[in-house]
């Protein structure tokens, strides 16, 4: 007689995709999410270097270093930041089906943020939600706009909002791809590698 606990012993080796044959090699799934809606936020996937935007002949400083990758069958986009003063923060970022909308939570030491959205009509990547700052434990409405450009930089700004529904700019960066980036030297030096 088979157990109920044996069966979920083998329901859950299933569900890991174990095989009843350890041996046996087996090939990897195909990738779950392809195509649209889960590629609108491919254009920010890669390794950059960000910096401030350029203020007329003069270069912006350097804010820091993201890696954007896409995992899990493709079906999650995750983001590792160190700015360049040393402070760090991860996103995930997911097209939540059960929404229809792309979703994004953010959480580094001291602050948290949980907003949705998609593509505009321009193919910008625009969430909106809440940023939460744990050490005041205040709240404020975000926006974040992410813009694929021409030349293949991404320019990212937030906006914070008010009560009176007012909107003003407080980051905004120049995402340029750390292979093709002509000041990757001084970006390196910057983080010390």
């Amino acid at each position: 007689m088979v157990s109920a606990k044996s069966v979920l012993i083998a329901a859950g080796f299933g569900l890991l995709g174990v095989g009843s044959t350890f041996a046996q090699a087996a090939s990897p799934a195909p990738d779950a999410c392809v195509g649209a809606p889960w590629d609108a936020f491919d254009f920010w996937v890669g390794t950059w270097n960000v910096y401030a935007p350029d203020n007329g002949d003069t270069p912006g400083p350097y804010l820091g270093h993201n890696v954007i990758e896409r995992i899990n069958g493709g079906c999650l986009v995750t983001e590792h930041w160190v700015g360049a003063s040393g402070n760090a923060g991860d996103s995930l970022n997911v097209y939540d089906p059960l929404v229809g909308a792309w979703r994004q939570v953010w959480m580094s030491n001291g602050w948290y943020i949980d907003y949705t959205g998609g593509l505009d009509d321009d193919g910008a990547m625009v969430l909106t939600g809440e940023a939460y700052t744990i050490p005041t434990d205040t709240r404020a409405p975000l926006r974040g706009r992410w813009t694929p450009n021409a030349d293949g930089t991404v320019t990212q700004r937030f906006d914070q909002g008010d009560a009176e529904g007012n909107w003003t700019t407080v980051f905004v960066g120049l995402y340029v791809p750390e292979s093709a980036d002509p000041r990757a030297g001084d970006a390196a030096a910057a983080r010390g590698d």
